[in-house]
């Protein structure tokens, strides 16, 4: 049960990154009149996406946790170390750089930094549900 449940806080945590990057945000660009209601719309959905983040990472690190005292050590604690770097992500875009693109300071500078930084975590999640989805089952 707990596999299943780590699995799928895995393809949660992924797929609503991929919706979020690479669907909602630019048809908020495209479709809304205008640049800065499009922005602030997308400011909104890149702070639920970090709590998603961050919840299916806790319930990620809480099934691992468990797994690595199970004989599953080594493969378990790298999992874990890509869901923590995940989760820093997540907290950096959300309370390091989202206030400053939304305050404008350096914007391109900032902007592009984001947008990095969600790839990074994008990858991390990427690579949690890879592992998790590769695992024999027995």
């Amino acid at each position: 049960m707990t596999e299943r449940l780590a699995l799928f806080a895995a393809a949660l945590w992924w797929g609503t990154l991929s919706a979020v990057i690479g669907f909602v945000v630019p048809l908020l660009f495209r479709l809304l009149p205008s640049k800065p209601l499009a922005g602030h719309a997308a400011a909104g959905l890149f702070t639920a996406q970090a709590w998603v983040s961050l919840g299916c990472g806790a319930l990620l690190l809480l099934v691992l946790r468990g797994r690595a005292g199970a004989g599953r050590e080594a493969r378990a604690r790298t999992t874990m170390s890509f869901v923590m770097a995940g989760m820093l992500l997540a907290l950096l875009i959300e309370f390091a750089v989202a206030p400053r693109i939304v305050a404008r300071v350096n914007l391109p500078l900032w902007h592009g930094t984001g947008t990095a930084m969600f790839a990074l975590q994008w990858l991390c999640a990427a690579v949690v549900l890879w592992r998790l989805g590769g695992e024999r089952r027995s």
